[in-house]
C-alpha cells in the first residue's frame, strides 16, 4: 500500500503466472508490449490480498 501526493490510498495488485508461479505488478504488465510471463504462458491469476476481511453476522 502506498500513499500519492493526493492523499489516496492506492493498494498494490498482485498477478500470478498459472504455469509457472511466477509473482509480477499490475506496473510491471503495463511496461510490456504484451501481457505475457517470461515462461511464454499468457495465463495470469490474481493473487488475494493479505488483508483479511471480518464481517459481524447480522
Amino acid at each position: 500500500m502506498s500513499e500519492t501526493d493526493t492523499g489516496e490510498t492506492k493498494f498494490e495488485v498482485r498477478y500470478s503466472c498459472l504455469r509457472c508461479g511466477t509473482e509480477t505488478t499490475n506496473e510491471e504488465l503495463s511496461r510490456l508490449p504484451e501481457i505475457k510471463c517470461i515462461c511464454g504462458y499468457r495465463v495470469f491469476v490474481k493473487m488475494r490480498p493479505l488483508i483479511v476481511k471480518r464481517i459481524k453476522a447480522v
